[in-house]
């Protein structure tokens, strides 16, 4: 080989390289442009606990209990790593041991600082995970805070949610309400959050289903029963409870409001794998429809009909092709323009006394 065809096979090998590199790099942009919503089935695995918190020799250094309190929550979390969880939720103030009073509490509060929140940090970096949690937590003004933190993949904080509506005791003790409803980006899709006295307000609950969230969290010390069901079918998201009992689950719910996976009294966590690629439709003027998308994709498509309420949950289970294209494919009218359609036909001429 001469020197001059040995300087362009090298030309031509680098040339290759080169629009090789480009090819995957463009089409790495092309794959990050599309909405996660157009890629088809979004399976997202989520573990919740519902620990209590210990009950420790009060009588010891606040310090001693940080890492008492940290070394507790290895050990419940240790139940649940092995899955690989994409989201571990834990409950409301999960941070704090049992049998505080008021001024213990405070106390132990200010030396335990960001220690708890930094060893969870540790935790969802090192098994790349999310990690919602609650806690109480101090502002630069000294103010109080009932929140809930959410911790990404590298351990960064993600966002943070302020409970809107503290007992009138915490808020005596000097909590603040906070005021905002804000919903948080994850790798996997978009997150809301409510805390334990929360659910009871409708207009918190109203601002996150304008919002429309695919997972809403609830740390707690409360249950809620039959009102979480709500909130995850008005809303339109799953919903994750984390509740610090022994006698109430933790538990983690469809859009329909059915429960997918639960807490039992034997083990105070559940781990459970469920897709973000979901819609519900009505099923008024979609039976054909719905038979049709049925018979073409099988079982690339699961419709799920929990009964009594006249919709149903759309999920794709195909990796490629996303719910919202099947559902535009034939037409499927989806639930929430079925419902403005039928406000706006109520309004026309002649259609109401």
């Amino acid at each position: 080989m001469t020197n001059n065809e040995y300087t362009l096979d090298t030309i031509r090998m680098k040339a290759m390289q080169k629009l090789l590199r480009v090819t995957f790099l463009s089409g790495m942009i092309l794959f990050l442009l599309i909405p996660l919503s157009l890629r088809g089935a979004n399976h997202v695995k989520i573990a919740t606990i519902g620990a209590v918190p210990p009950h420790l020799d009060l009588s010891q250094e606040p310090q001693l209990l940080v890492e008492q309190m940290i070394a507790f929550w290895e050990k419940e979390l240790a139940q649940v790593l092995p899955d690989h969880p994409d989201l571990i939720v834990l409950p409301e103030a999960c941070d704090r041991p049992a049998g505080l009073d008021e001024e213990m509490r405070f106390r132990f509060f200010r030396t335990r600082g960001k220690q708890i929140t930094d060893y969870f940090s540790g935790v969802a970096s090192k098994h790349h995970c999310y990690i919602a949690f609650g806690t109480i937590r101090q502002m630069d003004d000294k103010s109080w805070r009932n929140s809930c933190i959410l911790l990404d993949r590298e351990g960064n904080i993600a966002g943070v949610y302020n409970k809107n509506f503290p007992v009138i005791n915490e808020m005596e003790a000097g909590i603040k309400a906070g005021t905002e409803a804000p919903v948080f980006q994850c790798d996997f899709g978009t997150v809301g959050c409510a805390i334990c006295f929360d659910l009871n307000f409708d207009e918190l609950r109203m601002r996150y289903a304008a919002q429309q969230p695919d997972i809403m969290l609830f740390p707690s010390m409360y249950h809620g029963g039959l009102v979480q069901a709500g909130w995850a079918y008005s809303c339109r998201s799953y919903f994750v409870s984390a509740v610090s009992s022994r006698d109430l689950p933790s538990e983690i719910r469809d859009p329909m409001g059915r429960v997918v996976a639960t807490s039992t009294n034997y083990f105070d966590f559940t781990v459970a794998t469920v897709n973000l690629d979901y819609c519900l439709a009505h099923l008024d003027f979609n039976w054909e429809k719905l038979s049709a998308l049925k018979k073409k994709y099988g079982g690339a498509v699961t419709i799920s009909d929990p009964g009594r309420i006249g919709s149903v949950l759309l999920t794709s289970e195909d990796e490629t092709l996303s719910v919202e294209e099947m559902v535009r494919e034939f037409e499927i009218t989806l639930l929430d323009d079925y419902m403005d359609n039928s406000r706006a036909f109520r309004h026309k001429p002649g259609m109401m006394e």
